[in-house]
């Protein structure tokens, strides 16, 4: 698998939550909220809240997506969380 990266997010670099960010758990997978940018975002999936709280525990995204995410939905969740980077729910460590 090729490890991707966009202007915003490169999956071979390490991130995590944004220490001004709040992730809430509910029904359908989670809110994460901006306290700063008073952004609020819906995490629709279980896996994708997973991931989310889990980043900080690899080396790199790309090493969170394999083990985490099945390989046939990696581009998906890579995608999902270059938007939440994009959004300022996840920062670079």
């Amino acid at each position: 698998m090729a490890i991707a990266a966009t202007d915003s997010f490169d999956v071979s670099a390490p991130w995590g939550v944004n220490a001004q960010v709040s992730v809430r758990d509910e029904a359908f997978g989670a809110l994460a909220y901006h306290h700063v940018t008073r952004r609020l975002v819906f995490l629709k999936s279980p896996l994708l809240v997973d991931l989310v709280r889990n980043l900080e525990r690899y080396d790199s995204a790309h090493d969170a997506l394999r083990a985490l995410v099945p390989a046939t939905q990696y581009a998906r969740y890579a995608r999902a969380l270059a938007s939440l980077a994009t959004a300022e729910i996840l920062r670079g460590r």
